[in-house]
């Protein structure tokens, strides 16, 4: 009992941003579990590299988009629909993040994050609907998981006040998608702490120690953290919940 409530062996996914960080570590532990993975991100060479070194463990195919752009992003869905009939699991997890002081923080600060953080997550979601309905049903929904940040759940120490505003509003339209697309699409978010990706890199290595010490769990995320909780949100396990928030990030959250 307790397997089939966990069990995605044979679904369909698709994570964007999937070639590296939080992304990759999702789309790694969809691989393993039997879960048919296309990955898309920016960088093509970076893009192809990862699905060939997942695909070692099962299925894992690159389709390489920029998807800050709405254009692109339909074009994504369709290269997805080329591909498969249905899908099962969509992750949102593209991202990027900027840091300046709030001085000289201007348009580009804010136009290239909220086009990636947030417009590409409604636009993708909107251009898939056809394909995340054709085959779910009210017990078994497809899935969307989104992947905002504790950032959007409390006030961060760096001056990047474009990316936290993104990821509030990635946990707002997480809702808003979740009341209009059920019941046969579940749509949640995961708000990560800290885990070791190339957006976190600096920060880490710079107070990486301080981190850990300050958390609850008194120690950094690890890529199994990440996995296991987009597993359990793409499972049957999980079929009766939606327009959740959840915080990934060893208790920090809490110290708000």
């Amino acid at each position: 009992m307790t397997q089939e409530l966990f069990d995605i062996d044979g679904k369909v996914a698709l994570v964007t941003g999937g070639s590296r960080g939080i992304g990759k570590m999702i789309a790694a532990g969809f691989v393993k579990s039997g879960v048919k993975t296309y990955i898309s991100s920016r960088k093509v060479e970076a893009c192809n590299e990862t699905a060939e070194e997942l695909s070692e463990f099962g299925t894992c195919i690159s389709l390489p988009f920029d998807l800050s752009t709405e254009a692109n992003c339909k074009a994504l869905a369709e290269a997805v629909g080329l591909h498969e009939d249905s899908l099962d699991i969509l992750v949102n997890n593209a991202g990027a993040t900027w840091g300046a002081p709030i001085e000289t923080f201007d348009d580009a600060a804010w136009d290239r994050v909220l086009s990636l953080n947030v417009k590409s997550v409604f636009h993708l979601t909107k251009f898939l609907i056809p394909l995340l309905t054709k085959s779910a049903t009210l017990e078994s929904p497809s899935r969307v998981i989104n992947i905002g940040s504790i950032d959007g759940i409390q006030v961060p120490v760096l001056e990047t006040y474009s990316y936290s505003a993104s990821k509030a509003a990635v946990h707002q339209l997480t809702k808003h998608l979740a009341r209009k697309l059920a019941p046969f699409v579940t749509v949640n978010a995961i708000a990560p702490g800290p885990f070791e990706s190339k957006m976190m890199h600096a920060t880490l290595e710079a107070f990486g120690k301080q981190i850990a010490e300050m958390a609850p769990m008194k120690r950094i995320g690890r890529p199994s953290d990440m996995a296991a909780t987009a597993i359990f949100l793409a499972s049957q396990g999980a079929s009766y919940i939606t327009g959740a928030i959840l915080p990934v990030d060893g208790g920090i959250a809490t110290l708000k």
